[in-house]
């Protein structure tokens, strides 16, 4: 059902694509967390990779890829959580492993955020195994052909996170802190308005501070 005069659905339609290692990623995913204790929102989590999009990017910073390199861990158990538990066991997942990671702005190693999907896969009480597809391959096909569903839906020149609203996909919005209250709804209503506008291409300007988790 749509509200009068409108041919927006009563409740949003919402999926978010997010690479577990991106800072804006959870900051993006805390605001729409944050958007659905405020009003109904059908949310559908999924999964991305930073290497993937970075892979073939190779003419900028070198030691940022080879980094990305090292970090495909956390993507992999997401794909797994998400493939095996579904959307809901993944934003759990997500919630336990970036609580541990994004205390401070900093950029995680390989080795803390192992640690990190093992305890949060504990402390969801989900099966220990899921832990081991940190460092095996087997779920590299899975990340990649949903990493591909998100780059179909807004192009190759796009980033992480990628979010669909009623059907309509943005990269982004990218966030430098997390909305609250009123001003989260806010900007989910100008997100939704401006992703819904078939001529709407971009919205942009430089980051001048660093990501802020509070």
């Amino acid at each position: 059902m749509a509200r009068e005069g409108s041919a927006m659905p009563d409740i949003p339609v919402v999926q978010f694509w997010f690479d577990p290692i991106c800072p804006y990623s959870w900051i993006g995913s805390r605001w729409l967390l944050e958007v659905s204790s405020r009003r109904p929102l059908g949310i559908e989590w999924n999964v991305m990779s930073l290497y993937l999009l970075n892979a073939d990017r190779r003419g900028g910073d070198e030691a940022y890829v080879d980094y990305l390199a090292t970090m495909r861990g956390p993507a992999r158990v997401a794909m797994t959580a998400r493939a095996q538990h579904g959307s809901d066991a993944l934003v759990g997942l997500y919630t336990a492993f970036g609580g541990r990671i994004f205390d401070r702005w900093r950029r995680p190693g390989p080795d803390e955020c192992r640690v990190a999907m093992r305890e949060a896969v504990a402390e969801l009480g989900l099966p220990r195994q899921l832990a081991d597809a940190y460092d095996s391959e087997v779920p590299d096909d899975a990340v990649r052909a949903s990493h591909s569903d998100a780059m179909a839906l807004v192009g190759d020149q796009c980033g992480n996170p990628v979010i669909t609203i009623d059907g309509a996909a943005c990269f982004g919005p990218v966030l430098n802190s997390i909305p609250r209250g009123a001003d989260a709804v806010r900007i989910f209503d100008g997100t939704r308005l401006l992703t819904g506008w078939p001529g709407f291409a971009e919205l942009k300007r430089t980051r001048v501070t660093v990501p802020v988790f509070a």
